[in-house]
């Protein structure tokens, strides 16, 4: 047995949408119900396990052989699954953990290093993260079966009680043994739709390292990261107070039924002599600063009760597992294009930030459900329990978290990339990046909190707005306005500092051009360390690292403008697979995002032995002993890797007790 194939149905009273797989299999009341296989290839066959049916003894010893490789789409979700099943057997952990390298750590769960996902190689290749959503762009003969929905929801989670199905709470294969049949056959179809899925990309085939990295990021999964269940439980409770009092406040004022309606504060604000189309946050921003006293109030009453803090409390509630730990938060290739990590359950992408100068104070205050003391000091208790989610995540006992992440790790990449040596000197010397573009685009010397230190914040703007093609547009997006720029300033912004990058700007047209000749002329060609090629219907750029970006079904189009541009087949903002137009600096936005993320990946590998339990962005976040040198990790996180010479890069970071921003 050299490869097997698997899919599996199962049964659990936990959502699995909210709470993830890890919480999910946690249930007592979880099990498998079919468990569909095909070994090197032969016919797919279906173990009714919910009928008494047992899985051949040579099946179970491949999921703890890892010289068997295990194939699933979405591997993730049948690893963590069988792993309970084989624990509930009383099968010897042994096996699970000898050759992992977490060892008896992480012995609750098969050893990743065995398993591969073909959701993740359709990921590598610009495809949905769907089984349907890849059967259907890849034209497979046989398609997921459409009933499949309806019968997971019959069989796989409870039912409510009723007269017509007797007071029952599950549906079992005997209530209707013809369904039941159904749902055999859409397990087998799963299997079957998995392989040909292997078998249509195998021309485009997961290179070692990626494999190696998808196991790293499962390692990281099963790991975890521990949180601290009496701020969190506190914290819910202290968000449904104050949403009752400031609901109370905002009533009195206003006399309305129900003052979170946007309707009927709409009417109330226009009535009071304040029309405004939206209640969006910004809106609310500049309408205060026009409202007179009492409207102002009630806005600022709104304000705090949009906050959307303790929904992550409540996600961390949902999916935290009998070891106290949050699992499964990162999606491995979740942003298919640049093979960047998504978010999951927690979303621990978007963490609020924290400036409250006494943070532990408040998180203590918190923590012992000390309402009024928040209240009194802190007044916006909306505010102060969002500025204290991070701080829910907490190392182990005795040990501390060490935060490490890349000083503006995209600014150096395109840097490198393009040869903008001015750029390059700034980060070898250590300098300010947003300081050293001012000084650049306004020829005046610019020091932070120093000599024209207003001039930064523009450098600041015009560097996050600028670098991908971004014009006056970007820079409003991206809030210069409310930062205090005038319209009349944004334009001369963009010309000065696409003056002072002239090797960026050169960077994102030859880029432009590469990417058009490979899709027009099928012609492959090689520039700043990048090739750019055209196979199989497919426009591949090749980065340093050796990975490849894949975009399906590229050709010459026409964009909104009138302009040519290149097209291609993803799924788009509307989350819907689309043509989506594309041009140099969006190529080259792909391309430095891409390799910031193989950069991490780098880091991550060098430090594979200690315990990574998160990772945002460019951050790492590692769970160890206090005797540990900070300034080591920082230096091993900050190794070039082999194939980008010349890269400066650097890894700052700090200690602490529990997660915050520093």
């Amino acid at each position: 047995m050299k490869n097997i194939s698997i899919d599996i149905e199962t049964f659990s009273d936990v959502d699995l949408n909210k709470c993830g797989v890890y919480r999910y299999a946690d249930s007592p009341a979880f099990e498998i119900l079919l468990f569909g296989y095909s070994v090197d290839g032969d016919p797919v066959a279906v173990v009714d396990l919910a009928q008494g049916e047992k899985i051949p003894e040579e099946v179970l010893d491949a999921l703890t052989d890892d010289t068997v490789a295990k194939w699933a789409f979405n591997a993730n979700f049948e690893r963590v699954c069988l792993s309970r099943y084989l624990r509930d057997l009383g099968r010897s952990l042994a096996p699970f953990h000898d050759s992992h390298p977490l060892s008896t750590e992480m012995s609750m769960y098969l050893n990743p290093a065995g398993w591969h996902c073909s959701m993740v190689w359709a990921a590598t290749m610009g495809l949905p993260l769907s089984l349907k959503g890849v059967g259907s762009i890849l034209k497979l003969e046989e398609q997921k079966m459409d009933e499949g929905k309806a019968l997971i929801k019959y069989f796989s989670v409870p039912c409510s009680p009723t007269k017509a199905n007797g007071g029952r709470t599950r549906n079992l294969p005997a209530d209707v043994p013809e369904k039941w049949e159904i749902f055999k056959a859409y397990n087998k179809r799963d299997v079957e739709v998995e392989m040909a899925i292997q078998k249509k990309l195998s021309g485009f085939p997961v290179s070692d390292a990626v494999w190696d990295e998808y196991h790293i990021d499962q390692e990281i999964n099963d790991r975890g990261i521990r949180v601290d269940m009496r701020l969190v439980e506190n914290a819910i409770a202290m968000d449904g107070r104050s949403r009752k009092e400031l609901t109370a406040a905002m009533r009195k004022i206003t006399s309305l039924d129900n003052p979170n309606s946007v309707q009927q504060m709409k009417q109330w604000l226009a009535d009071n002599g304040l029309e405004t189309d939206t209640l969006g946050k910004k809106a609310v921003a500049a309408l205060l600063k026009e409202a007179p006293p009492e409207l102002a109030k009630v806005l600022e009453l709104r304000q705090q009760l949009a906050r959307s803090s303790v929904k992550k409390y409540q996600a961390i509630e949902n999916c935290v597992c009998a070891d106290g730990r949050c699992h499964g938060m990162f999606q491995f290739y979740g942003a298919n294009r640049t093979g960047r990590w998504a978010g999951r359950l927690i979303q621990l992408q978007n963490l609020p930030q924290n400036h409250l100068p006494d943070l532990a104070q408040a998180r203590a205050l918190v923590r012992s459900g000390d309402f009024d003391s928040v209240k009194l000091l802190y007044e916006d208790v909306p505010d102060t329990l969002s500025q204290l989610i991070r701080t829910a995540f907490i190392p182990k006992e005795s040990y501390k978290l060490y935060v490490a992440d890349f000083s503006a790790i995209e600014a150096r990449v395109i840097a490198w990339y393009a040869g903008e040596k001015w750029r390059q000197e700034v980060f070898e010397k250590g300098g300010d990046i947003y300081c050293a573009s001012a000084s650049q685009m306004f020829h005046v010397p610019v020091e932070k909190h120093g000599v024209n230190g207003h001039l930064r914040q523009k450098g600041k703007i015009a560097e996050l707005a600028l670098g991908y093609g971004g014009s006056v547009g970007a820079l409003k997006a991206m809030g210069a306005l409310e930062m205090g720029l005038s319209e009349d300033e944004l334009q001369p912004l963009v010309s000065a500092w696409r003056q002072t990058n002239p090797h960026i700007v050169k960077f994102w047209w030859n880029v432009d051009r590469a990417v058009t000749d490979a899709v027009k002329y099928k012609r492959t060609s090689h520039s700043y360390g990048l090739t750019f090629s055209y196979k199989s219907g497919m426009l591949l750029i090749t980065l340093p690292s050796g990975r490849s970006l894949v975009y399906v079904k590229p050709k010459i189009g026409t964009n909104r403008f009138g302009g040519q541009c290149i097209t291609y087949e993803g799924v788009g903002s509307t989350k819907e697979w689309e043509r989506i137009d594309s041009y140099g600096p969006k190529f080259v936005e792909n391309i430095v995002q891409a390799t910031s993320r193989d950069i991490l990946c780098h880091a991550m590998k060098t430090l594979r032995c200690s315990s990574i339990v998160m990772h945002i962005h460019d951050e790492l976040v590692i769970e160890a002993d206090s005797k540990v040198s900070l300034e080591v990790l920082c230096e091993q996180m900050g190794r070039v890797p082999d194939w980008a010479p010349g890269l400066k890069l650097r890894a700052d970071g700090y200690i602490c007790d529990f997660y915050m921003k520093d």
